[in-house]
């Protein structure tokens, strides 16, 4: 429903996390928000995050853009909306494939070459292809009553790539916003070791239950996902190998000890 839609997605606002942001990471674990899968992009001299992620009130997506310099700009979107939003960068890459190279000495009016408007509940997503001295580019704006705007700039260079990223994650999660049916999973988990956080996250999508495993730390994130039918034989390895290597120190103690004597 259109009121659940707008409560993930205020949910998902409260609890945001900066792609390889510790604490925010943190606080995601405490408000029970689940991180599903990522996807980075490379383009030009930006990175571009998209996170599938999942409260108790849904699923929604999270698509952040990291500059050359470091800042961050982010977007929400329900599932339902990154879909509409895959439909519409078809069309935006369609059409700036058939533009001809760009004329400085003519620019078109206002810099606009195409523009698309997406409206759900109180938000707004504002879609325009425009060009400038640097080159062509999509800015893709999101507004909330009384809210800030926030937006990010894709080079229209990287369209269809980030157009792919975004149709693997929406084909292996899907389209829906509500997550009612969705089987009730453990709580995540957290450890730390030394200057690395790990997140122990149990998540289901169309292929089953799965645990996601990550390392966090300042500026860096990666993640190992774990079928469920593995867990047996993934504890079972790394249960043998807690085994050999303590057979190996009690070994090395009592060479110690014989060498001491």
């Amino acid at each position: 429903s259109e009121a659940g839609e707008i409560a993930a997605l205020g949910e998902a606002i409260m609890s945001d996390r900066d792609s390889g942001d510790e604490m925010g990471a943190s606080a995601q674990q405490i408000q029970g928000v689940q991180e599903l899968a990522t996807k980075t992009l490379h383009i030009q001299s930006k990175r571009f995050y998209l996170d599938v992620k999942q409260n108790r009130r849904g699923r929604f997506l999270k698509i952040a853009e990291v500059g050359a310099g470091g800042n961050k700009s982010r977007l929400t979107l329900s599932m339902s909306t990154a879909a509409e939003f895959r439909d519409h960068l078809t069309d935006f890459s369609e059409h700036y494939a058939q533009l001809g190279p760009a004329n400085p000495d003519n620019p078109p009016e206002d810099g606009r070459l195409k523009s698309e408007t997406m409206v759900k509940e109180n938000r707004r997503y504002y879609l325009d292809l425009k060009e400038n001295a640097r080159g062509r580019f999509l800015r893709v704006s999101q507004t909330v009553n009384r809210g800030p705007r926030t937006q990010i700039a894709l080079p229209a260079q990287g369209l269809v790539e980030f157009r792919d990223a975004l149709t693997e994650l929406l084909d292996e999660f899907g389209t829906d916003d509500m997550s009612a049916e969705q089987p009730e999973l453990p709580e995540g988990r957290h450890m730390r070791v030394e200057n690395k956080n790990f997140y122990f996250d149990i998540g289901s999508n169309n292929r089953g239950v799965y645990m996601r495993i990550s390392e966090v730390k300042s500026t860096f994130r990666t993640s190992i996902t774990i079928p469920e039918k593995s867990w047996v034989r993934f504890r079972d390895i790394f249960g043998d190998y807690v085994e050999k290597m303590k057979e190996t120190q009690q070994r090395k103690e009592q060479q110690d000890r014989s060498s001491g004597d």
